[in-house]
């Protein structure tokens, strides 16, 4: 694969990671007490993998994306079990985007992917209670991967890249 793809591909993990940032935020408004500091806890490691998809975009010589001033969610999430199935929902999209860099980077970049991929596919589980055979993977799964979390507000600009 190419620097390019690969760059591509960082680009759209670090879009989910802004948006999974932005999700949790909501998550952890709407989700039960007895399940706030596992939504913390993503908050943090989502935080964590979005700063370092930063760095990497930049050793790449790219741009890092911005994150969008609001996202407009999937659903309404007006209580603790759309707060679940939002958290469950994110995960899903983030497994989708770490695939297609599990498939363009090489090395250590590659083996940090498939963590990131393997990490948002268990947290998927936890939050929905069910897994997918290939997690990530649309067209190996029941669809679901490519059509959940979060996307930019119609009223947010939409970041361009170079």
């Amino acid at each position: 694969m190419s620097d390019g793809t690969e760059l591509t591909a960082l680009q759209a993990a670090l879009a989910a990671e802004h948006a999974a940032v932005y999700g949790y935020g909501v998550v952890g408004g709407r989700v039960e007490e007895r399940r706030r500091s596992e939504a913390r806890a993503a908050y943090d490691a989502h935080r964590a993998r979005r700063d370092a998809l930063v760095r990497a975009v930049r050793d790449l010589g790219g741009s890092p994306v911005a994150a969008d001033a609001g996202y407009a969610l999937p659903f309404p999430v007006q209580d603790g079990t759309a707060a679940v199935r939002l958290a469950a929902r994110l995960e899903e999209r983030l497994a989708g985007a770490y695939s297609d860099l599990v498939r363009a980077a090489t090395g250590a970049r590659r083996a940090d992917a498939a963590g990131a991929l393997r990490e948002a596919a268990v947290r998927a589980v936890r939050w929905s209670g069910e897994g997918v055979a290939f997690p990530g993977l649309a067209e190996r799964s029941d669809g679901r991967a490519g059509v959940a979390g979060t996307t930019p507000s119609p009223t947010a600009p939409t970041p361009t890249t170079p």
